[in-house]
């Protein structure tokens, strides 16, 4: 069980919570996920934010069912794109809370533009803590 809320004392988020309690009594903590198909390659052609989105988002919801647990467990999420531009984060962060995994990102969720991730070439991570079914 979750509990989401948004104390009166801060600003009104934009479809995430700032404070979400769980619980459960155990977590999963899911490693980043990278846009790397099977075969370990960084997917789309060079600077394909869109591309690289959905792969991350399809080896999210593969973590998550490996997990036993799903996007609507997700009680964190820190979302990770190569960008200075705020249009840029906000495109990404459109097209995560546009997916199958949207209800990951209605608890508390950060999104953070970086200089440089991993692999070469990479330009989204996300990474999840989700609540484990009782």
């Amino acid at each position: 069980m979750l509990a989401k809320y948004n104390p009166p004392t801060v600003h009104e988020p934009a479809g995430y919570s700032h404070v979400t309690i769980s619980s459960a009594g155990r977590l999963a903590h899911l490693a980043g996920q990278c846009p790397l198909d099977l075969a370990g390659a960084v997917v789309g052609q060079p600077g394909d934010y869109a591309a690289q989105t959905d792969q991350v988002i399809s080896n999210c919801l593969a973590v998550l069912e490996a997990a036993g647990t799903q996007p609507a467990d997700v009680v964190r999420s820190v979302v990770y794109v190569v960008s200075s531009d705020s249009s840029v984060l906000a495109a990404v962060w459109q097209q995560l809370n546009a997916s199958a995994l949207a209800p990951a990102f209605t608890t508390a969720s950060t999104l953070l533009g970086v200089a440089a991730l991993g692999y070469q070439g990479q330009l989204v991570e996300v990474d999840l803590t989700a609540a484990l079914p009782a």
